[in-house]
C-alpha cells in the first residue's frame, strides 16, 4: 500500500491546516472535494477545475464499473486521464449506494440491480478494489455497508462488523503501486460503536480514514458526538475524511473536530436549481425579487460569476430555461466553498479558528 503522508503546518485547538502528499500530487488542508460522480462535476469541466483551483475531484465507482465500464476507463489510462483532469482524484467505492438504492447485502458483498438497464451486478471487497483499481484514482475508498439513520442498534452493530472484516478483505487485495487505499469507520450515531469501529479500522494500519454513514438523515447536533467518538480513536498523523458533508455549518464544525477532508454534491444541486450560497446564506436566485438586481451573487465573492454577472441576469436565465444558468450558480457555489475552506484553513494557520467559526455558524447554524 503506498504510503501517504501528512504534513501539518498549523493546529489550533482540534483542527489542523496541513498538506497530504500522494504519490502523484498534494493537497492543502482543509479540503473541499467536489463530486464528480460519473467522471464529470456536473456542468462543470476539467478546464473549470483548474481555474477555480480544485485540487483533487471524487468520482464513484458502482457508476463508472457500470458506465462506461471500469476496464474502458484503464484503457483511457484511468479516471483523470479519461476526464482530461491532470488533478487528484479519489473513488468511492460504492458503499453509499449500498445505503441510497438498498440492495441486498450479505456477509461477503452487495447485489444490487444497475440505474441504467435494471441488470444484476456484484461488489465484493476485493471486486471493489480491483474495480478501483482500474479506474486507477490516486485514492481509493475500501467498500463498507452504510446504514440509514436511524436504525436499531442491530442493524448498526451488524454494518460496523461487516464493515471491518470487509476492510480487511480489501486491505489485502489491495496492490497497485502508487495509489492509496482509505478504511471507512460506521457505527451511525452510538457514539460507544463509532468509537470500536474506529478502533478496529486503525488497527489494519490504513494510510487515510474516511468517516461514512454520517449526514444522511440526523441532525448536526446528533452527528457531532458521534464524530467526536471517532476522532477520538483515529491516529492523528492519517488524513481524516468527513464523507458526503458539505454545508457551511457541518464543514466548519467538523474541521474544529479535526477533520480534514470532504465531499459533497450539495453545491452542485443546490446550483441548478437556483440556489447560491453566500456570506448572508443561501439565496433563491430564481425568486422574482431579484429580477431587477444589478447586485452580484455574493458581493465578498471573487469568483468569475459574481465578478460578471448580477443576480438579475442570473435569475432571467432561469426564467427563460437557459441551460447555462445552472452551469454559473454552480461554478459560483464551488468557487465559493473553495474559498470557505481557504478561508477556514488561513485561520487555522492564524490562531483564530474558532472565531471565524462562530462567524460562518452566525449565518448558518
Amino acid at each position: 500500500m503506498n504510503p501517504l503522508r501528512v504534513e501539518l503546518e498549523a493546529v489550533d485547538g482540534a483542527a489542523r491546516a496541513g498538506v497530504v502528499r500522494t504519490a502523484r500530487g498534494r493537497y492543502a488542508t482543509p479540503c473541499f472535494m467536489p463530486v464528480g460522480t460519473r467522471g464529470a462535476i456536473k456542468y462543470l469541466s476539467a478546464a473549470d477545475y483548474e481555474a477555480l483551483g480544485v485540487e483533487i475531484v471524487l468520482a464513484n465507482t458502482y457508476h463508472l464499473m457500470l458506465r462506461p465500464g471500469a476496464d474502458v476507463v484503464a484503457r483511457f489510462g484511468g479516471v483523470g486521464a479519461f476526464a482530461g483532469w491532470h488533478g487528484l482524484t479519489l473513488t468511492d467505492s460504492g458503499g453509499y449506494q449500498v445505503f441510497s438504492l438498498e440492495p441486498k447485502v450479505d456477509d461477503d458483498g452487495v447485489t444490487f440491480r444497475s440505474v441504467y438497464d435494471g441488470s444484476t451486478h456484484r461488489l465484493t471487497p476485493e471486486s471493489a478494489v480491483h474495480a478501483q483499481e482500474l479506474l486507477g484514482a490516486d485514492i481509493q475508498m475500501v467498500l463498507d455497508v452504510c446504514p440509514p439513520l436511524p436504525s436499531p442498534l442491530a442493524v448498526l452493530r451488524l454494518a460496523v462488523d461487516r464493515t471491518a472484516t470487509w476492510a480487511e478483505r480489501a486491505r489485502a487485495r489491495h496492490q497497485r503501486e502508487g495509489q492509496s487505499l482509505f478504511g471507512i469507520v460506521q457505527g451511525g450515531t452510538d457514539e460507544a460503536l463509532r468509537a470500536e469501529s474506529a478502533r478496529r479500522t486503525a488497527a489494519l494500519a490504513f494510510v487515510g480514514y474516511g468517516i461514512g454513514g454520517l449526514s444522511v438523515g440526523e441532525t448536526r447536533a446528533e452527528m457531532l458526538p458521534a464524530l467526536a467518538a471517532a476522532l477520538a480513536e483515529l491516529p492523528v498523523d492519517r488524513p481524516r475524511y468527513l464523507m458526503g458533508v458539505g454545508d457551511p455549518a457541518s464543514l466548519v464544525e467538523a474541521v474544529l473536530a479535526g477533520v480534514d477532508q470532504f465531499d459533497c454534491v450539495m453545491q452542485t444541486r443546490l446550483g441548478r436549481h437556483g440556489t447560491a450560497l453566500t456570506s448572508t446564506g443561501k439565496v433563491h436566485v430564481k425568486a422574482a425579487r431579484h429580477a431587477d438586481e444589478d447586485d452580484p451573487v455574493d458581493a465578498g465573492c471573487g469568483c468569475d460569476v459574481c465578478r460578471r454577472h448580477s443576480r438579475g441576469y442570473l435569475r432571467h436565465l432561469f426564467a427563460v430555461g437557459e441551460p447555462s444558468a445552472a452551469r454559473l450558480l454552480s461554478l459560483h457555489n464551488v468557487a465559493w466553498t473553495l474559498q470557505l475552506m481557504r478561508d477556514l484553513r488561513a485561520a487555522i494557520v492564524g490562531g483564530r479558528s474558532a472565531a471565524f467559526a462562530a462567524n460562518v455558524l452566525a449565518v448558518w447554524a
